[in-house]
């Protein structure tokens, strides 16, 4: 089996399973299986654990560009789209329950918190930019896209840093983790800022044909190819 192989029928349904484990686990908690909980307050509790999830999700698909810069392996760019992907569902399956469990449904109470919470108002505009991504990321939009692909798809370093801010507004004391979630962003982004200052003149963005940076500088995209 070669590199490719492994990839495709190893490696890639490997993380497939490893997205799913949180799945699984609040499941089997919701159902009191293996002795799991969710809690005293088991909406508040995966509200929280799904965001989180999603947020992870993000971190790790946008960590990938540096590390196959880093270890020489290309090969990783083949599990961006799926990470990406899994990161928009568990930023769905969040705000579900959100929508769901916590306001029954209740679109007029929706519209409230969206334009008076700020945490929200920032939470919703981070998943509604997320969309788009999602539903261009197969390799036929990317072909007739062309150019305005990768334009459309560099929104993911806001989306990015609108998810950490709205778990920083949303967490009310203890703001250790987002502030770390904040420097591992700051962390990914100054490294492709360093990367795209060492390019010469005639490849950075303006001027570069499409596509013309995937190979040296790695697609500034998501959810599916960042």
């Amino acid at each position: 089996m070669n590199v490719t192989q492994r990839y495709r029928y190893l490696y890639k349904p490997l993380v497939f399973a490893a997205a799913l484990v949180p799945l699984l686990w609040w499941t089997c908690a919701a159902f009191g299986l293996f002795g799991l909980s969710l809690g005293a307050d088991p909406v508040k509790k995966l509200e929280h654990e799904c965001g989180k999830t999603a947020l992870n999700l993000l971190m790790i698909t946008l960590s990938v560009t540096p590390v196959r810069s880093l270890t020489g392996l290309p090969q990783l760019l083949r599990l961006r789209r799926m990470l990406g992907l899994f990161a928009f569902f568990y930023a769905v399956v969040h705000f579900t329950i959100y929508l769901v469990l916590d306001l029954e449904l209740n679109f007029r109470l929706l519209g409230a918190d969206i334009a008076k919470r700020p945490y929200i108002t920032i939470g919703f505009t981070a998943l509604v930019l997320l969309l788009p991504l999602a539903l261009t990321s197969t390799n036929g939009m990317m072909r007739r896209l062309g150019a305005r692909w990768q334009r459309l798809h560099r929104l993911i370093y806001p989306i990015a840093a609108l998810a950490v801010w709205h778990f920083y507004w949303q967490v009310k004391r203890d703001v250790r983790e987002p502030l770390l979630y904040l420097g591992i962003l700051a962390l990914l982004l100054g490294y492709r800022l360093l990367r795209w200052q060492q390019l010469p003149e005639d490849a950075h963005p303006r001027a570069a044909a499409p596509g013309a940076l995937t190979s040296r500088y790695g697609s500034a995209t998501a959810p599916g190819r960042t």
